[in-house]
């Protein structure tokens, strides 16, 4: 098994000027190559837009009823605009003059570029202190801006005194756009400082935390582009929310990667004169061990391919290839970087050639807090890995405080939102549920008798069905039937049919995004079970998004932990071993969420969480927490052939601390970056994982794994040949 970093005796490596010409070519070419691709995919940074959707109803399964409302939507209203809702309100009852010019300002809406013509004409509240509008907003506009536009000019027509909200579906939809907005600029600008910061902490060096950082963002870069031109020809989708999980793990992953390969080469340059010869040696012993650890990544993130939610099973694949060109950039770019610039490199602490020192240091080193602490586990193990666990059980005790079963609409954009100071307003003056209707799509010889039971449940106010010759192209339905809207001997308008099938809008009387809104869709889906309708809306898609997510974290968790053992059985030829370490990251996967779910609560305040928070917690923390434990093991099972079971952990332990704790450090940091972005989601998530990797980086794999390791002794590597001839 080839080392994670130093070697317990490296040799003296000869000089060797065989083959300098390939040691000048090859090293050159691969720069260029990366230079080419990352000059290619660097201008995309600011162009995701133009390849990702935001819509939720995009992700979710083809058999979900609120996709194939969704998809029905277009054919009866022969548009796949984004309805606005712009409330207007006022402390006191609206005059006539003030209602007049708020239906002006409503009519001239269209003249505001990004804004349909299909505009409803401003309908007061019954208590005279409102007024709402429909104002669909043009797919094809840039929909932050159009809003943004729309607002500013209805703010600018309507008397002072009067207060303008944008709200509904493209309300808040421009809110998660403007709450992406940051992904390309100050995310990568967030995470790119702070692994800076770490790294010359770490090194001490000017120039060597430059070349990893150009090595990380070389590999994003060429990810970038290859996932966009996948996302333009529809093979891959892209939202903002992957964009963010994308550029942070590929940063991540690729710095850590660098991290083990730097520190292997820094050891070699003490045995070696010869730089090629010493970064050939570095190679060698790094590919294995970075191979495991991104192999284990990538088999994790690939287990999403199963989820029903499509926002799931396409950021597999996404940051799979991220992960790849991570390993690619790491064992091809930054080598070439490594030799050209030599010991230079690390400058102004450059290492110098002491076989002799290194020979003398051979013994089991008694200095530096590593092995300090593989002296304390050495004394104590049974103690301390005992009262860690009892110590992560605690913790993981307020997994039961977490929430995790979806959150409102309006409470996904952190901050500020007009869009939700608007519903509110919306809420206080007419039906909750305005302006994000339950949509059924039913046969056109069953539409009373399911717009009955639309009408007999509390939880809808009013219920219409689409009319293209009606002036407000719906007209209302009550038990009597359908009726017409206007002066007495209006006609009463004939309903949109598509195929056999007419579309009725249900308003709730709650709140979209509510439970009671939730609630009441779940109650007409059970009751017009046999009609053959179909129920769809905002609440629905919600509905049928979380619905999906808790399948997929059902499913998919159970089936990363068997690949994840499977190939570390493979790794460590043995099956104790990878029960324990599993056992040991579930365990701190836990402990995570357990005192997130307390700070969420207590701290934050926040309302709940996505079901899809603890999937992805799981995936990154199991699959990147599990690296480290292999980085440990693989160098404890090596030293383990040379020294017996007991003495090859406390040697593991003591040369392996140090760049493991740089690259948990790193790692944590780039995902906590992510809380710069204000979707909730991406906060949480960014807690989760960065303190799930800090425990696993000083708790799990400094303390609970060696000391558990070292009690056992040599039945830890059963059933393998080095449990039969090991020593304990």
């Amino acid at each position: 098994m080839s080392r994670p970093d130093s070697a317990p005796t490296p040799p003296i490596r000869e000089r060797s000027r065989r083959h300098s010409w390939v040691r000048v070519f090859l090293p050159v070419a691969l720069i260029l190559v990366w230079l080419v691709g990352a000059s290619l995919g660097g201008p995309l940074f600011g162009k995701v837009d133009e390849v990702s959707s935001n819509d939720q109803t995009t992700y979710l399964p083809e058999s979900a009823q609120a996709t194939e409302v969704q998809q029905l939507l277009g054919e009866f209203n022969d548009s796949d605009s984004i309805p606005a809702i712009a409330v207007f309100t006022s402390e006191d009852a609206l005059t006539s003059s003030e209602l007049d010019a708020i239906s002006d300002a409503v009519a001239d809406a269209p003249n505001v570029e990004g804004v349909g013509d299909d505009v409803s004409p401003a309908l007061p509240s019954e208590d005279g202190k409102a007024v709402q509008a429909f104002i669909p907003i043009e797919s094809d506009a840039e929909l932050a801006d159009a809003t943004a536009a729309l607002g500013d000019e209805l703010r600018g027509a309507v008397p002072d005194g009067i207060t303008v909200y944008i709200t509904g579906p493209a309300g808040f939809s421009a809110d998660l756009v403007a709450g992406f907005a940051g992904i390309d600029g100050l995310l990568l600008g967030v995470a790119l400082l702070a692994v800076l910061i770490i790294l010359v902490l770490v090194y001490r060096s000017f120039l060597l935390p430059l070349v990893v950082l150009s090595t990380s963002l070389f590999a994003l870069c060429v990810a970038l582009l290859v996932v966009w031109w996948l996302a333009k020809f529809e093979v891959l989708l892209l939202s903002g929310q992957t964009q963010g999980i994308l550029f942070i793990l590929v940063i991540g992953a690729a710095t850590d990667y660098a991290l083990l390969l730097v520190a292997r080469f820094r050891e070699e340059l003490r045995v070696s004169q010869d730089k090629g010869v010493a970064l050939l040696a570095a190679w060698k012993g790094s590919v294995e061990p970075i191979a495991a650890s991104g192999g284990t990544v990538i088999a994790g993130l690939l287990c999403l391919l199963l989820s029903d939610l499509k926002s799931n099973s396409t950021l597999g694949p996404v940051a799979a290839i991220g992960i790849v060109f991570a390993m690619l950039s790491a064992l091809t770019l930054l080598p070439s970087l490594l030799l050209l610039f030599g010991r230079a490199v690390f400058w102004p602490r450059r290492p110098h050639f002491e076989p002799e020192v290194v020979a003398a240091e051979h013994g089991m080193r008694t200095t530096g807090l590593w092995a300090r602490l593989a002296g304390v586990i050495k004394r104590r193990p049974r103690v301390i890995w005992i009262v860690t666990t009892l110590v992560l059980l605690a913790g993981a005790a307020g997994v039961t405080q977490l929430d995790a079963n979806g959150v409102p609409q309006s409470e996904l954009v952190l901050g500020a939102s007009e869009a939700r100071d608007g519903q509110v307003a919306l809420g206080e003056h007419f039906p909750g549920g305005s302006g994000s209707p339950v949509y059924v799509v039913v046969d056109e010889d069953r539409l009373q008798d399911v717009a009955d039971v639309l009408l007999a449940n509390d939880g809808v106010d009013a219920v219409s069905v689409t009319a293209a010759d009606s002036p407000s192209g719906s007209a209302p339905v009550t038990a009597d039937g359908i009726t017409a809207v206007g002066p007495p001997g209006t006609p009463v308008p004939e309903p949109t049919t598509v195929d056999g099938e007419v579309l009725l809008q249900g308003t709730l009387t709650d709140a979209a995004d509510s439970e009671a809104a939730a609630a009441t869709v779940r109650q007409l889906r059970t009751e017009l079970d046999g009609t053959n309708a179909l129920v769809g809306g905002v609440t629905a898609t919600s509905i049928d998004t979380n619905d999906a997510s808790i399948h997929d974290r059902n499913l998919i968790i159970p089936v990363i932990l068997v690949v994840i053992m499977v190939i570390l059985m493979l790794l460590l030829r043995s099956i104790l071993a990878p029960v324990l370490l599993i056992l040991t990251t579930v365990l701190s996967f836990g402990t995570a969420m357990g005192v997130s779910a307390l700070v969420f609560n207590g701290v934050f305040d926040f309302s709940g969480a996505d079901p899809a928070v603890p999937l992805f917690g799981f995936v990154f923390l199991v699959a990147l927490g599990i690296d480290y434990n292999i980085f440990l093991m693989t160098r404890v099972r090596e030293e383990s052939k040379a020294h017996g079971t007991r003495e090859g952990i406390l040697r593991g332990l003591s040369i392996t601390g140090g760049v493991i704790t740089s690259a948990g450090l790193v790692l944590a940091a780039t995902f906590a970056a992510l809380s710069v972005i204000p979707i909730l989601f991406l906060v949480q998530l960014s807690f989760i994982v960065a303190f799930g990797v800090l425990l696993d980086t000083f708790v799990v794999r400094s303390l609970l794994v060696p000391a558990l390791t070292y009690d056992i002794g040599k039945a830890i590597w059963w059933p393998s040949k080095l449990w039969q001839r090991g020593e304990d």
